[in-house]
């Protein structure tokens, strides 16, 4: 086991420490500066596109998920443990000055889940009585490369459905542990009796449960989240300049502290809002809209929203209670005891029931999203029910593994599934960039935009864009 977490561990500095960060950062700027600060210009036309886009458009008789119910699917798939555990360990591990590179990933990342949602749209197809498509789909239609449409799906398989279930469970078990004291051996076994038993046959009860209780955890968390802000409100500006200070200080630089703080940063960031992952895609596909862009913008949106609101309301309640100093404490822990510090011992019980139901939901949708990719690869049953009891197997293992195993897993399989997204976009992203140039055509001319492949001479003759 130790040779096997070091083996993780290096593996993970080296992409993290020498890949990960240079190909984020320079697709996120060169897809900023292609698509003229898209993320920045156009904030105004993603909350016009979020407020007129509820309406579910009916096709052949079938209503289609509108672009709004897709916002909410990609949010509420963001929105959970990389909040409140991912947050945490940032800041334990990097220092207040992950935060700012969280922010700096959010920022112009955003750029890259445009692209990828837009290129989702473009490509989507048609299944039964909804769409379907994501990177597997517009690397097979758009770069016609099933072997690398294929890698991707695995890459997907095993993030979400082994190494993202593996962070869930431990974070889950974790907060339990701490709130009731309940043992992660036999929390493991529950979790994971449950989640065999769903995911092999009861899975439409729970999804109906799931979607009104955990947007119900979430607006609670961001409701108590905000309210301990205002309440130490006047802390704020000592709390900026701490995060600051951290991300750039001459101390943080001279002691390393600094690439800490990058790499906390960026990897806590990316685990949250997904931002050129290639997951929010799958969800961003499924939308009926009349131009593609649309959606684009609206997914870049959500991007803003998981980081630059609910990932900084955590930071702020760890940074304003004072609580990640004292060392000793990372992930959920941090997150529930600096929660106690503000509001008492009811703060470290709310995170352990929020967590729950986040991270609970969190399993079946990463077990759905490896469901999907393994249907992409093969029609075998046998494989399908192979993979899910490998799923079970490692929630059982993420709730026996130390916390930096579950996370440095989770980064490694994460960055090499993002790598291969950032491929395909680099490549396909000129047709991102032709659409997004069609739009804003259309909204100079007073134009609600709308998308057909007919009228834009690069798409007229592709036969691989079919719902346009």
């Amino acid at each position: 086991m130790e040779f096997i977490e070091s083996f993780i561990d290096q593996t993970n500095n080296i992409l993290w420490g020498y890949v990960m960060i240079a190909s984020l950062i320079g697709c996120a700027v060169y897809f900023t500066l292609r698509g003229k600060f898209v993320q920045f210009t156009m904030i105004g036309e993603m909350f016009r596109q979020l407020i007129n886009s509820s309406e579910r458009h009916i096709d052949n008789g079938h209503k289609h998920i509108s672009p709004f119910e897709a916002f909410v699917v990609s949010l509420a798939s963001r929105v959970g443990t990389g909040n409140l555990a991912g947050v945490a360990t940032a800041i334990a591990v990097g220092g207040a000055g992950a935060v700012f590179w969280m922010w700096v990933i959010a920022l112009i990342g955003a750029a890259n889940a445009f692209v990828e949602s837009t290129l989702a749209q473009l490509y989507k197809k048609r299944s039964d009585d909804s769409f379907i498509g994501g990177p597997a789909y517009y690397i097979m239609q758009g770069l016609k490369c099933r072997p690398m449409a294929i890698l991707f799906s695995v890459l997907t398989i095993v993030t979400f459905g082994f190494a993202f279930n593996t962070v869930q469970s431990n974070t889950i078990c974790e907060a339990f542990q701490n709130a009731f004291g309940v043992d992660n051996l036999y929390m493991g076994i529950f979790l994971t009796a449950t989640t065999l038993l769903i995911i092999f046959g009861g899975i439409q009860r729970i999804a109906k449960v799931s979607s009104v209780v955990v947007p119900i955890m979430a607006v609670g968390y961001i409701i108590l989240a905000f309210t301990v802000v205002l309440l130490n409100i006047t802390q704020l500006p000592e709390v900026f300049t701490l995060i600051i200070k951290n991300a750039f200080g001459m101390e943080q630089v001279v002691g390393g502290g600094m690439g800490a703080a990058v790499m906390q940063g960026i990897k806590r960031g990316l685990f949250s809002n997904e931002a050129g992952m290639g997951s929010a895609p799958n969800a961003a596909a499924t939308a009926s809209t009349s131009h593609p862009v649309k959606q684009g913008l609206i997914q870049t949106l959500g991007v803003f929203t998981d980081t630059l609101i609910i990932c900084s309301s955590t930071a702020f309640i760890i940074l304003m209670s004072g609580v990640h100093v004292e060392g000793g404490l990372d992930g959920v822990q941090l997150t529930q005891e600096a929660l106690t510090a503000e509001i008492g011992s009811a703060g470290r019980i709310f995170v352990a029931i929020a967590i729950f139901f986040f991270a609970f939901s969190s399993i079946f949708g990463n077990y759905y999203y490896g469901e999907a990719n393994i249907r992409f690869i093969t029609k075998s049953r046998l494989a399908l029910n192979i993979y899910r009891v490998i799923v079970g197997a490692m929630v059982m293992g993420g709730a026996m593994m130390s916390l930096k195993m579950v996370w440095s897993l989770a980064d490694v399989t994460m960055a090499l599934m993002t790598l291969c997204n950032l491929v395909a976009i680099v490549l396909l992203g000129g047709k991102a960039m032709t659409l997004l140039e069609d739009y804003r055509s259309q909204r100079k001319r007073g134009i609600d935009p709308i998308f057909k492949k007919s009228q834009v001479k690069e798409f007229a003759e592709d036969e691989n864009i079919e719902c346009w």
